[in-house]
């Protein structure tokens, strides 16, 4: 006697798209999370490694001091002379200078860059990069 597995009910021919929507907004949610948010510069430069570094507020002026030495505030290049005029027109109620000076960058240029700073009673924060150590076994 030969089984009959046939069935009087149609196939199911709709598919629901819920669970994949929910499995897509959950992908989003976690690339967004994992995902590090930079902020890109426009001048390159060099900054120096270190082992660590502390945050910096989300309102501050940058300064940068290139490889050949141009100065540049918030990314407008600025004479050496007209640094100090410059930082207080666009100071307002910001109080951290984040200096991101190259590697070749002398002290000299990063003090005048200081002096600066601290003639308009500004904290100063170094930019660098944060090198990448191995724990020592």
């Amino acid at each position: 006697m030969p089984l009959n597995f046939s069935t009087s009910r149609k196939p199911l021919t709709t598919f629901a798209l819920a669970g994949l929507a929910d499995i897509v907004l959950l992908l989003l949610i976690f690339f967004l999370l994992t995902s590090s948010f930079i902020p890109q510069f426009g001048i390159r430069v060099n900054l120096p490694r270190v082992e660590a570094g502390a945050p910096t507020q989300a309102r501050y002026v940058t300064v940068v001091i290139t490889e050949d030495g141009r100065f540049y505030v918030e990314q407008q290049q600025v004479a050496r002379e007209d640094l100090l005029s410059t930082l207080r027109a666009v100071k307002g109620d910001r109080n951290t200078l984040v200096l991101r000076a190259d590697r070749k960058a002398t002290v000299d240029q990063f003090a005048y860059v200081a002096s600066a700073a601290k003639a308009l009673g500004m904290t100063i924060l170094m930019a660098t990069e944060r090198a990448d150590v191995s724990p020592r076994r």
